[in-house]
């Protein structure tokens, strides 16, 4: 690690983004010995609260000059860009162009996010593993191509859509509706005037983090999320409802399979395509049933949400250093060090979600349940504050409540231990994080 940074060089941090996931990272740069002091903007009135971070609501995250005078005034020396489309709108390109050390892709290399036409044809071009898939900007052709290809299918939108711009289609029905959702009805806006067609491949869903330099890539531990609302993965789709490191289904031997193939690949074709990837490279995978093998999904150019919450806590390294030596082209060599155990987080939303919820719901016993056990810490995703002090929910996915422990089933006791000490009638949330870790018999306790 000494390549990364003179022992005694110090750095202010500004984490760009008010989210769970932005709130993990403040705990986690917070704990870095080479950080001196962590800002987050917008932040939210948890991360206040919580002492990890000084939140900066009125600092406008779109305005790059406004971010960038910010920075000046207060002497940032690193700037982590969290949320995609800051990132889309060109922010990092504005703060290195400003001279300002930055962790997080310029608007070009976002697109990886951004545009999954671009992502397909990256993976095309390199010879990365992925599902077969076609775009369409017409309906009726998308349909002609899903009666031909036939149900269970996957649609998706080609732009930004928080999550949600995609449908796993049963029947042939299914997927005329969600074709005609997105290009005919536009629900998704200009993120929805293409779609993606793509074959449905079975298997097991697993999320791989690797931070990016522009040359070199290093992987994080494995984790694996919950993207359905009900349990025993029941119901609509969602941003994500809880999640676990390490994840079994990620053996070490299939980690590296996942360097080889998809990410060292797609970071070497970036640079050959004249953009430079420098961030978190965050790839959905599926574990396909037939070959055992990754096929890349989709990638994400942030840290996912909810497993930056159990990466963080499990994180034993600087992480300020670490980010730092990425932004400036300096990772080859590097490694990072883990808590060993596991770790769990699980999300709590408000009811309703990720259907309409009511929101301003309050939320009580909040600091009781991160006493009710040691390593157990909530993470805020969407709260506020009332008149009376009291926090209120603002969003669908609103708490995380994340604990370790000495193996999984520690984790997982903890966290649902914290939880049920949390006095919110306005909000709900799984009971079975982890059971595809665990026999069945195990979940009796929360069924």
């Amino acid at each position: 690690m000494l390549s990364l940074a003179t022992a005694a060089e110090r750095v202010v941090v500004l984490v760009i983004g008010g989210g769970g996931r932005e709130h993990a990272l403040c705990y986690a740069l917070q704990r870095s010995p080479s950080c001196d002091a962590v800002f987050c903007a917008p932040g939210n009135a948890g991360i206040s609260t919580s002492g990890n971070a000084t939140c900066i609501p009125d600092l406008d995250i779109f305005d790059s000059s406004a971010v960038i005078s910010f920075c000046r005034k207060w002497g940032v020396g690193l700037v982590v860009v969290e949320p995609e489309a800051p990132l889309v709108s060109g922010l990092a390109n504005d703060l290195v162009t400003a001279g300002i050390p930055t962790f997080g892709p310029s608007a070009e290399a976002a697109a990886l996010a951004g545009s999954k036409d671009f992502m397909k044809t990256i993976c095309h071009k390199y010879g990365i593993p992925t599902a077969k898939y076609q775009t369409f900007s017409d309906a009726s052709a998308a349909k002609q191509y899903i009666k031909e290809q036939g149900a269970p299918i996957v649609i998706k939108a080609d732009g930004l859509a928080t999550g949600k711009g995609v449908a796993v289609a049963s029947t042939l029905e299914e997927a005329y509706k969600a074709v005609d959702s997105m290009l005919v009805e536009g629900i998704f806006g200009s993120a929805g005037y293409r779609v993606i067609v793509e074959e449905f491949v079975e298997g097991e869903e697993a999320s791989f983090f690797a931070l990016v330099d522009g040359e070199n890539a290093i992987p994080l531990e494995s984790a694996q999320d919950y993207k359905r609302v009900g349990d025993g993965d029941t119901d609509p789709n969602t941003g994500g409802m809880g999640a676990y490191s390490p994840a079994p289904v990620l053996t070490k031997e299939l980690q590296n399979v996942v360097m080889e193939s998809i990410i060292l690949p797609t970071v070497k074709g970036m640079s050959m395509e004249g953009c430079k990837f420098v961030g978190v490279l965050y790839a959905g995978l599926m574990i396909d049933k037939k070959s055992g093998l990754p096929k890349l999904i989709e990638y994400n150019v942030r840290f996912g949400d909810s497993e930056c919450q159990v990466l963080m806590v499990r994180l034993e390294s600087d992480l300020a250093k670490v980010m730092l030596a990425a932004s400036r082209g300096e990772l080859k060599g590097v490694s990072l060090k883990w808590s060993p155990g596991s770790a769990m987080v699980v999300v709590m939303a408000s009811k309703g979600y990720p259907g309409s919820y009511e929101k301003e719901t309050v939320i009580r016993n909040l600091e009781e349940a991160e006493c009710v056990a040691p390593a157990v810490k909530v993470f805020h995703a969407g709260t506020a504050f009332d008149s009376d002090g009291n926090f209120i929910a603002t969003g669908g996915r609103v708490l995380g409540i994340t604990a370790k422990g000495r193996d999984l089933e520690e984790a997982r006791d903890k966290a649902y231990l914290a939880v049920e000490e949390i006095y919110w009638p306005g909000g709900f949330y799984r009971q079975d994080i982890g059971w595809r870790a665990f026999p069945q018999k195990q979940f009796s306790r929360h069924a």
